[in-house]
């Protein structure tokens, strides 16, 4: 099981994974909106992480991890759970590296991110249920089978990959008074917070959620990790559960200043307005932090807040429904 990490390795981690990823991933564009900033009164910056290879963030703890694990325990491949962005993230790291591997999904995992996956040649295991149980079925067969598991976003050198965001955002605008990061099992933001707050201590970091799967919101209140039902969302990306021992949450109690909750129709309502006004596809997670910039815009009025575009991986059978 992992261990703890505090706020100070943690950000050590993400200069190291810096160093490690560069040659493997893209910078991403940090782009003012004007149609945003109006709408909202704020200064409006969006982090195209749906640039990122395999069109997620993804990609950064993927190679991350892979690439910290000693070449003995890389010889027979690895295993992961996702609900599709990581494993097709962790699909493409193993393709680079000729690696074998195996990806844990739940049943209700988009036919999008499957066929990405399925592209990268990489065996599929559908597990029943939400995206915990497929987590569960992916560590056992790990265990039985001696092999590396990777998780989507209870691992050390996951957080620290998707924290070189963080490093990309001080290079590219050395202020920023906020920042809406989408949030599903809390790797992204764990590692994003972590990286600014070292640099700008006051920019306030807020959690976008779901109203349909509010699992770390609901978590962090608790002050434990819940297990509790969750309904569909378009918010694929950011659904499901928490593992017990996840070292997310108390990442999450100590650099997350504020959540708010977003509901299925200001998802849709602002996937389909993103496509018309930025000429740009965004998913459900990804709409997920701009509703989410759009409700707290009143308290952020006249500052600079940046939204982190997590993903653009949205199934035909999703936008239609949107559109």
């Amino acid at each position: 099981m992992p261990h703890p990490i505090s706020v100070t390795e943690l950000v050590k981690q993400i200069d190291l994974a810096e160093k490690r990823i560069r040659p493997f991933i893209r910078q991403t564009p940090l782009e003012f909106s004007p149609f945003y900033s109006e709408q909202s009164q704020c200064g409006v910056y969006f982090k195209y992480e749906i640039l990122q290879h395999t069109g997620s963030f993804k990609a950064r703890g993927a190679f991350n991890k892979i690439l910290s694990l000693p070449p003995e325990r890389r010889a027979n491949g690895v295993i992961t759970a996702s609900t599709g962005n990581h494993g097709a993230a962790v699909a493409f790291a193993l393709r680079q590296f000729d690696m074998p591997g195996i990806v844990f999904v739940p049943e209700s995992a988009g036919s999008t991110k499957l066929a990405a996956i399925k592209r990268m040649g990489v065996e599929l295991r559908k597990i029943p249920g939400d995206p915990i149980e497929a987590e569960k079925a992916a560590r056992l067969y790990a265990s039985e089978n001696d092999m590396p598991y990777i998780s989507p976003y209870n691992n050390v050198q996951v957080i620290a990959g998707q924290g070189t965001i963080g490093l990309e955002m001080i290079r590219q605008m050395k202020s920023l008074d906020a920042v809406m990061i989408p949030t599903g099992g809390g790797g992204l933001i764990s590692g994003v917070a972590a990286c600014l707050k070292s640099v700008l201590s006051d920019i306030q970091i807020v959690g976008c959620l779901p109203e349909n799967s509010p699992v770390m919101q609901k978590s962090v209140e608790a002050k434990r990790a819940l297990e509790m039902d969750t309904l569909p969302t378009l918010s694929d990306a950011t659904a499901g559960g928490l593992e017990a021992d996840s070292i997310t949450l108390p990442l999450c109690q100590q650099l997350v200043d504020d959540f708010v909750t977003v509901s299925e129709e200001e998802i849709a309502f602002h996937i389909k307005q993103f496509i018309e006004t930025q000429h740009t596809l965004i998913e459900g997670a990804a709409a997920v932090g701009v509703a989410g910039l759009m409700q707290k815009a009143a308290a952020f009025k006249g500052k600079r807040v940046a939204v982190i575009l997590c993903g653009a991986n949205i199934s035909t059978e999703q936008l239609k429904s949107v559109l």
